[in-house]
């Protein structure tokens, strides 16, 4: 296969995208005070606990959820101190199921710097997700914001229904396109619901546009695990592991997509491939020429792209204006980012 096409596989778009920093700046302000709502609510006299934060605090992740609550405030209404609160709490839970998510995977990296659980070890970095989990939930208690706790809650189930569903499926190497669906849905899809919702509920009472913010949080989140899925399959430098799904025997949509066209002959080869424990490079780069030459890269390109333009549409309810603009750009950048 041409070196070039390989490189490419995911470039299903060259029109230009803002960046992650061009559509941070008309909301700079509002970022630098949730900001300091975060670093607030981490104030600890523990000196362990103390090392382990300022070390976070320079591990600067691109603030996506973050950002998506503050944009789904300023379209249902306005920011608020609410909005602050629910980013808090929505940030503290993400950033403490990183941190489990490292010790799961035992990885060695996060964001460019050693892994927390690389420079403390397991048992620290478990206590750690432990206490940002607890801090997240006391943020929404010590604020009476049970509303936004309740939405929050429901995530973190669904989240971990999704993992565990994921686990038997890659375990019994069973999953199948609406498995597939239910999986991202749960495990990926409802955080960014929760801050879509969260984001609306913090500047909002309308029960209609809580729920067109919650269908919008859900199309994204298809699109954006789409995105990290077809990211696999990558040979670009991406900023994530390529080919890492494919080692540890996750089954994504490019792959699902690839079996359906083909024989099942093939199926059964290819199959047995995946289930193979210690694949080697020559490996990865047979299955993962496979999904590109059955058009499991534009099938799940596709369908990443029919969801963003789910949430554009239901975007497009809301009035004209900057917010929705940048709201769009932040939709198209979620699909189109390189890593």
């Amino acid at each position: 296969m041409n070196s070039v096409v390989k490189e490419d596989i995911i470039d299903h778009k060259t029109a230009p995208i803002r960046s992650l920093d061009d559509i941070q700046q008309p909301i700079a302000s509002e970022l630098a005070s949730f900001k300091s709502h975060f670093r607030k609510h981490l104030d600890t006299d523990v000196f362990l606990l103390n090392r382990i934060i300022r070390y976070l605090m320079r591990m600067k992740g691109k603030q996506m959820r973050p950002i998506l609550v503050l944009l789904s405030a300023r379209i249902s209404g306005g920011i608020s101190n609410r909005s602050y609160v629910a980013a808090t709490m929505i940030e503290l839970l993400h950033t403490a199921t990183l941190i489990h998510d490292d010790v799961v995977d035992n990885a060695d990296q996060r964001r460019g710097f050693l892994s927390i659980n690389k420079v403390w070890k397991n048992k620290a970095s478990v206590l750690f997700g432990d206490f940002l989990l607890a801090k997240g939930l006391l943020v929404a208690v010590d604020s009476n914001e049970f509303e936004l706790l309740k939405v929050l809650s429901t995530a973190v189930k669904r989240m971990s229904e999704g993992e565990l569903r994921q686990l038997k499926a890659s375990k019994l190497q069973n999953m199948t396109e609406e498995k597939y669906y239910q999986i991202i849905s749960e495990k990926t899809g409802s955080l960014l619901v929760a801050c879509c919702e969260c984001g609306a509920i913090s500047a909002s009472a309308d029960d209609q546009v809580r729920e067109r913010m919650g269908k919008i949080g859900h199309h994204i989140g298809i699109a954006f695990q789409i995105r990290d899925d077809l990211l696999d399959y990558s040979q670009r430098k991406t900023g994530k592991t390529s080919g890492n799904d494919i080692l540890e025997r996750k089954i994504t949509l490019p792959f699902i997509a690839a079996l359906s066209a083909s024989t099942l002959l093939k199926q059964r080869k290819m199959r047995w491939l995946f289930r193979k424990k210690g694949k080697n490079a020559a490996d990865v780069d047979y299955i993962r020429e496979f999904v590109i030459d059955k058009g499991g890269i534009d099938y799940a390109a596709k369908k990443m792209e029919e969801h963003a333009g789910k949430a554009l549409i239901l975007l497009n309810e809301f009035p004209e204006s900057e917010t929705r603009d940048l709201f769009s750009e932040f939709i198209r950048f979620v699909i189109y980012r390189k890593k």
